[in-house]
């Protein structure tokens, strides 16, 4: 089982998307069974497959104690791929019951992931440093760095470096690669921003851009990945790409 978290240091660099249509294609394209879990209280993940955070629960009880991960874990309407959705308990959910009291918080979703029988796991987190984030890297094998071409975005991989390779030095997490999306081949000032991504996260830029298309948002309207409402869109085929390209990277970290 691999374990992905999927992270950006701002919001607004298509991260939700590139889990919900990453996990997706995994599933459909290339036969692999998909845990998508939701960290982000702002739960735009669940709603973005079609489901209302108010009436289910998140990894919020499970991460207590107070409930088995196998009683959160919904099907979603792609086949062999499962969602644990997230709602707003999440967003204070390490200073409140047992995390509050366990110095060692953070690495109990590691160890809640363990037993699970999935191919990849895809965890969608908050865009920010924050307990959840750091929680999801420790447990994940690789993460995926989301951007944008936008100079907040781009700049703010440089913080999210520092933080990345500090958890990396201490639970072994590598960087998959760095995720490009919003992008405009035209765009004046694309040798700079690669320029930086290429400073800051040395090889780990993916050749698979997702260009922008309002596609995208007309799938979240359906709750259904662009796969189903258009799969002939640019976006569709560009994160085609972009799975196939992460697939055989993680294939090469295990082979080494």
């Amino acid at each position: 089982m691999t374990v992905i978290c999927v992270s950006s240091f701002k919001g607004g660099t298509a991260k939700t998307s590139t889990s919900l249509h990453l996990g997706s294609a995994l599933c459909k394209y290339h036969n692999k069974r998909v845990l998508l879990i939701d960290l982000d209280a702002q739960a735009n993940l669940t709603m973005g497959l079609g489901f209302d955070p108010d009436e289910q629960d998140s990894m919020a009880p499970v991460l207590q104690g107070e409930k088995n991960i196998q009683e959160v874990i919904l099907e979603t309407c792609v086949p062999n791929m499962h969602i644990i959705p997230a709602d707003t308990w999440l967003e204070r959910v390490e200073v409140s019951g047992s995390l509050a009291a366990d110095r060692y918080s953070h690495e109990r979703l590691k160890e809640i992931l363990r037993h699970l029988n999935y191919d990849y796991v895809l965890i969608d987190t908050p865009p920010s440093l924050c307990w959840l984030t750091e929680s999801a890297l420790i447990a994940s094998d690789y993460s995926l760095i989301c951007a944008t071409p936008e100079f907040y975005s781009v700049k703010g991989l440089q913080r999210l470096s520092l933080f990345v390779n500090n958890i990396s030095e201490r639970h072994g997490t590598k960087v998959i690669g760095v995720s490009l999306s919003f992008w405009n081949p035209r765009g004046k000032s694309n040798d700079a921003f690669l320029n930086v991504i290429e400073e800051t996260f040395p090889g780990k830029l993916l050749q698979a851009k997702v260009r922008r298309d309002i596609a995208v948002s007309k799938a979240t309207i359906f709750g259904k990945p662009i796969f189903e409402t258009a799969p002939k869109s640019r976006a569709s085929i560009d994160y085609m790409a972009l799975t196939e390209e992460l697939l055989t990277r993680t294939e090469a970290y295990v082979e080494v």
